[in-house]
């Protein structure tokens, strides 16, 4: 897995979709946390629209006044392979991933330029990989999907916990998030866009399980489960069909340190069942009009993109998620836990890990890989340090 030599180009992050609810927020954290010579630029379709956005870092920090703005375009892809080779990582918030995402992908993993990316959407990762992940391998590039709260807390929180379980024994992890949040024009779209292709979501799957080589003498499973309650956690946990579970089998998948036998089950948290019983009934009616494009339509013009949770909504909001642990006769409970999920805090993820990858001392890998796989540690140690929370509760 040879990897190009990057030092001298341009940029060492630009930040694609900046001008976009989550784009502007993670340019904001950037302005406020950046490294001291951190080569870094703007870069969107609309270029008066990346001048404001400058501006206004520029009242965060000076500095911001001289940031390049570099025009790109999702369905140019002259443009994007211009980005790619310009800089050394490339962060970009533009989705629904699945209608814009790939030709940025194609031309980081061409390029040999390291991505990340906010998706949750398990197609887009599925035939990302199947697409692109040996020609990252070949150049080097790290593709890292799915760097905010989806799936950084729950990939590293998992990673953390295995950290401190007994090596080489069966290992059973239970995660149960918990969340207070609104979302976004953007996130909407993204989740009907996932709601509208099962079967399409389900062929992807397939092709890449074929695809896809499984860990020599180990088993790894991700299973949905059925609803529990949990006395370690005092909720009621309801199966949560998100992309998480799939991200953490593959980083158990890669690393040996997951023990000979891996089994992890995600939920949502829920204290009240009546509350439980009726989130999986909306979600159930969700997934029903999403199939149905007027009501999809209408559905998503309910909130329009670049559109999202005020300042004040999201300085109220928080997430936790408890894992409950066992192996090795060794039981915990170990939690994370941080602010505002969907937007400050993933912008937060988002950057650190752009520049965790761009600066830190990390393992040799390359092609599609996890957080965890390609991050790990320094990732953790770095979101410990803004603020997001990795404790032991019980154990």
């Amino acid at each position: 897995m040879p990897r190009q030599d990057t030092s001298g180009r341009a940029h060492d992050l630009v930040l694609y979709g900046a001008t976009g609810f989550a784009g502007t927020l993670t340019a904001e954290y950037l302005a406020r946390h950046a490294p001291t010579g951190l080569r870094w630029a703007l870069a969107g379709r609309n270029t008066a629209k990346l001048e404001r956005l400058r501006d206004r870092l520029a009242g965060i920090d000076p500095a911001c006044a001289a940031l390049p703005l570099l025009h790109a375009d999702s369905g140019d892809a002259a443009s994007l392979r211009a980005l790619a080779v310009g800089t050394r990582v490339l962060a970009t918030t533009v989705g629904p991933y699945l209608l814009h995402g790939e030709p940025l992908v194609a031309a980081c993993a061409a390029a040999g330029t390291d991505y990340v990316d906010l998706t949750g959407e398990p197609e887009f990762i599925d035939r990302m990989y199947l697409r692109h992940h040996e020609t990252a391998r070949a150049s080097g590039a790290r593709l890292v999907h799915s760097c905010g709260f989806d799936c950084v807390p729950h990939d590293l929180g998992v990673h953390y916990t295995v950290g401190l379980l007994p090596e080489g024994v069966p290992l059973r992890i239970d995660g149960f998030v918990r969340a207070g949040a609104a979302f976004s024009g953007g996130t909407l779209s993204s989740v009907l866009t996932v709601l509208s292709r099962p079967l399409a979501m389900a062929q992807a799957a397939r092709e890449r399980r074929r695809a896809e080589p499984r860990p020599a003498g180990r088993t790894v499973r991700a299973p949905l489960g059925l609803p529990v309650r949990s006395p370690e956690t005092r909720v009621w946990g309801m199966p949560l069909p998100t992309v998480d579970p799939q991200v953490i089998a593959r980083s158990a998948a890669a690393l040996e340190r997951y023990g000979p036998d891996f089994r992890y089950r995600h939920y949502a948290g829920v204290r009240h069942l009546p509350v439980a019983v009726g989130g999986v009934l909306g979600a159930g009616a969700l997934a029903a009009l999403a199939q149905v494009p007027p009501a999809r339509r209408w559905l998503a013009g309910r909130v329009e993109p670049g559109e999202g949770p005020s300042a004040e909504r999201r300085e109220k909001s928080w997430f936790a998620v408890r894992f409950v642990a066992s192996g090795g006769g060794k039981r915990l409970v170990t939690e994370v836990s941080g602010g505002d999920p969907g937007y400050d805090e993933t912008a937060k993820m988002l950057a650190e890990s752009a520049l965790c990858l761009a600066f830190d001392d990390l393992p040799e890998t390359a092609g599609q890989v996890t957080t965890a796989v390609a991050m790990g540690d320094a990732l953790t140690a770095r979101l410990q340090k803004a603020g997001i929370t990795f404790r032991v509760v019980r154990g």
